[in-house]
């Protein structure tokens, strides 16, 4: 078993040797990726390569997924309330079952009409 942590890799200042071996392996893994763009699991091993190099560079990509995770689900959310309830189209488009209008008797006329 070989503990990857004992040689130093996960350190932020890199020995020489250890930053081209890397960088060797990520320009191979670019290479996989040119001839298989679709390939996910290349692609995220180049990306972990590049990360190990640059620590930054994967809070931003971190930053990046959780903003636009979040703005996908805000887009959901949104959606989903603005269509929540019956479609307002077809609500209502059947003649009424009550009548609308009051009847002549039980209009308020003239001082009636005012009281509330």
């Amino acid at each position: 078993m070989v503990i990857v942590a004992d040689t130093g890799i996960f350190r932020l200042g890199h020995q020489v040797w250890q930053r081209s071996n890397v960088m060797a392996a990520a320009s191979y893994m670019r290479e996989i990726l040119t001839r298989e763009p679709d390939n996910l699991r290349v692609r995220a091993l180049h990306d972990g390569l590049l990360d190990v190099i640059d620590p930054t560079r994967r809070v931003l990509r971190q930053q990046r997924e959780l903003a636009r995770a979040s703005s996908v689900a805000s887009q959901e959310r949104r959606r989903r309330e603005r269509r929540s309830g019956a479609d307002r189209r077809c609500i209502g488009m059947a003649l009424p079952l009550a009548l609308e209008r009051r009847a002549v008797a039980q209009r308020r006329t003239g001082q009636e009409r005012r009281k509330h």
